[in-house]
Formats: C-alpha cells, structure tokens, sequence
C-alpha cells in the first residue's frame, strides 16, 4: 500500500485561550506550517491558529 498524502495536524490558537482546530494537510505540497487565521469562541475574535502536532 501506498503511503497516504494527507495528515492531520493540530491548529492551536495564537491567544493562549486552549481553544484549537484539527485539521487535515497535504504533507508532500505543504511543507511549511499551516498558519490559518479563524474564530476563537474563547476569546470571541478572529486570531492566528499556527501548527502543532497532534500528539
């Protein structure tokens, strides 16, 4: 069997509130870290969610 493309990753958010997203990302074209910026309900604003790894 092939190795899959795709893996999930983890989007943390940049406000420290604990929030985060899981994600799935293509490992062979996106070899940089996945910075989205999207709705923290925590913090109740739109802030960066940076990469991490889902552990």
């Amino acid at each position: 069997m092939a190795k899959a493309t795709s893996i999930k990753v983890k989007l943390v958010s940049s406000a420290d509130t604990g929030f985060y997203y899981v994600t799935r990302k293509n490992a062979r074209t996106m070899t940089d870290k996945l910075v989205k910026k999207k709705c923290d309900p925590v913090a109740k604003k739109h802030v960066e969610f940076r990469e991490s790894k889902i552990k």
